[in-house]
């Protein structure tokens, strides 16, 4: 096959030629390509209908990997034709940033890891280094972006030592940002570093704390494990989807993860038992130790990953982590889910907020055209209610109005319906299998939902009205991030925060000993409840699945604790709920269960903050 030219044939053997002979125009050309490919895709919703989003990332991976492909080839031709150290970073910047686009896509492991690989590359081999030198403010800019994704990434994979590291080196980087381009105004990247700083600091773990995610060696108990395995019931759910998003004012947060999503995110993961948690590939460049890699600045092992990966472990169930996002958002991720989700499976759905604003009145609703559009609507859905009511039911005909008489606020942007998730909006999704988690001063609010629903009935946890604490914090206590949700995630650091015990409290080995106690406790229960005929069919259909079992576990815990914490007369408002209601021998005043608080409160040496029943 020949090509014109200004007229002149020329054949793809005499391309190919022609393009050896200019490995910077190709380069230029092959990266230019790749842009733009990355640019259809950058802000491609990590969760949405799109029958086939794999299609456009796998052009967009190609297309990069074939850029760096041709840069190690040709690396020495490159750089004297003037190619740049930071253009290299760039490049493996972005191919990071893919990384961890499919990671929140498909909540698979490897894509996170992958992540993790070529940004340490970045780092160790100081791509960017010089680049201010080179490519003035655009390239401080990228590099900025550079580091930003990377905690965000170091977080997720809970690298504590290189956060610290990055940490140190983001700050000193915006201060010195703002020192040499005193020109450009750099107030949004001192808010970033605000955010980090705040976030770490908050979001402080025990010593030797155990992980979030689900570690086989902590969260599956040899004494309860015959059992677990020999439970059948009726029918079997697994975890398959997840929805997480949270909303507080003052909330702590980075970038567009939230301390509770944070959280709940890695508490719906596997925790790899491979060596990639206690393994360094690289020695960092900021502790002393300089490498020269001048040589070999292109190669990065893009497969290091898949050796990091644990193969023995099935995979996680996928994450569509909103952040701020409107009631239709919501409602239109959850409806996807439903729509994709296959037999025996069951989709949780978390919402961390604060009470919204009242529904509207027939007079606030004539003073937007949204408040009228929800007003409309719901007169419609109570008039299709009343049709298929009998006449018996007169009774029941305003029923309707309690699934819209209060909601959850999901974002600052203001009042009004498309900012507030309603248990309603709910309502038609309990046509599948849901496993709900509120975590609310107006959880309540939901109850509405049992009983009422569709086709299959759901699980609900709900938290307390408000927190507790042994004493008030001086600052809001949103800002160490919700107590119901830490319960969920780490139940020990939400039993140390509630008494006022910190990491330096205590010796090592006590909390230690303190991690096996709520263990032991764990593998009790679980054996109690997997050898039960007593156990509701919403909660015995999920007891299989680990992660939803540790959840039920950990709230029977909550429960229990803040049960025992508060007199009688006052526990109402500080007691978490579920509906249905677990089986009477896990209630917190029975001695299967306080025995085992008491004996964490005399280990940890707190027991006078708790009563006996």
């Amino acid at each position: 096959m020949a090509l014109r030219n200004g007229g002149v044939e020329i054949t793809q053997e005499q391309q190919y030629t022609t393009t050896q002979d200019h490995p910077s125009r190709t380069f230029r050309a092959l990266v230019e390509k790749a842009d733009r490919k990355f640019s259809r895709v950058r802000d491609l919703p990590s969760f949405g209908p799109d029958p086939n989003p794999a299609r456009y990332l796998n052009k967009v991976f190609k297309a990069y990997m074939r850029v760096w492909k041709y840069q190690r080839q040709n690396r020495a031709k490159l750089v004297g034709s003037g190619l740049q150290r930071w253009e290299i970073g760039e490049i493996a910047s972005r191919i990071g940033q893919l990384y961890f686009g499919q990671y929140m896509r498909s909540s698979e492991a490897r894509f996170l890891l992958e992540s993790y690989v070529f940004y340490e590359a970045i780092l160790n081999r100081g791509y960017f280094e010089g680049g201010k030198e080179h490519g003035g403010v655009s390239v401080r800019f990228k590099e900025l972006r550079f580091y930003a994704r990377f905690l965000l990434v170091a977080l997720i994979l809970n690298r504590r030592n290189v956060i610290d590291l990055l940490v140190d080196r983001f700050k000193a980087l915006v201060d010195d940002s703002r020192a040499t381009f005193r020109e450009t105004n750099f107030k949004e990247w001192k808010q970033v570093v605000q955010e980090i700083v705040r976030f770490v600091n908050v979001d402080k773990p025990l010593p030797n704390a155990r992980p979030l995610r689900y570690c086989a060696m902590f969260d599956t108990h040899p004494d309860s494990l015959p059992y677990v395995a020999r439970f059948h019931a009726k029918k079997v759910l697994k975890l398959k989807d997840a929805v997480l998003t949270s909303y507080h004012r003052n909330e702590v947060k980075f970038a567009e993860v939230t301390l509770d999503t944070y959280r709940m995110l890695q508490c719906l993961e596997w925790e790899s038992s491979g060596s990639f948690y206690q393994k360094n590939q690289n020695e960092p460049i900021g502790n002393g130790v300089h490498k020269d890699f001048s040589g070999t600045s292109g190669l990065i092992d893009i497969n290091l990953a898949a050796d990091l990966t644990d193969p023995t472990l099935p995979p996680n169930p996928r994450k569509a982590v909103l952040y701020r996002p409107t009631a239709t958002h919501v409602v239109a991720v959850i409806a996807t889910m439903c729509e994709e989700l296959p037999p025996d499976s069951i989709i949780l759905i978390y919402v961390s907020s604060s009470l919204g604003t009242p529904s509207s009145t027939s007079t606030s609703a004539e003073s937007s055209g949204g408040s009228r559009r929800f007003s409309k609507s719901k007169v419609l859905l109570s008039a299709v209610h009343d049709q298929t009511l009998s006449p018996g039911d007169n009774n029941k005909k305003g029923y309707l109005s309690s699934f819209y008489d209060n909601s959850l606020c999901l974002s600052p942007r203001g009042n009004g319906g498309s900012n507030n998730l309603y248990p309603g909006d709910l309502l038609p999704f309990t046509r599948r299998p849901l496993f709900l988690v509120i975590d609310s001063d107006n959880s309540h609010a939901f109850k509405v939902i049992h009983g009422s629903e569709r086709g299959e009935p759901s699980a609900l946890l709900l938290s307390p009205s408000r927190p507790s604490f042994r004493s008030p914090p001086s600052v809001d206590a949103v800002e160490y991030g919700s107590q119901f949700t830490l319960f969920l995630t780490s139940p020990l650091l939400a039993f140390c925060q509630l008494v006022g015990l910190s990491a330096s409290d205590r010796d090592t080995d006590i909390y230690d000993e303190a991690e096996n106690i709520i263990a032991n406790t764990f593998a009790k229960w679980e054996v109690m409840l997997c050898s039960s005929t007593k156990v509701d069919l919403v909660w015995a259909q999920v007891l299989p699945d680990p992660f939803l079992r540790r959840i039920i576990l950990r709230f029977i815990f909550c429960r229990a604790v803040l049960s025992l914490f508060h007199p009688p007369n006052t526990r109402d408002s500080y007691m978490p709920d579920c509906l249905p209601q677990l089986p009477g021998f896990v209630s917190p005043d029975t001695e299967a269960v306080e025995s085992c608080i008491h004996r964490l409160a005399d280990h940890l040496k707190v027991s006078d903050c708790f009563y006996n029943t």
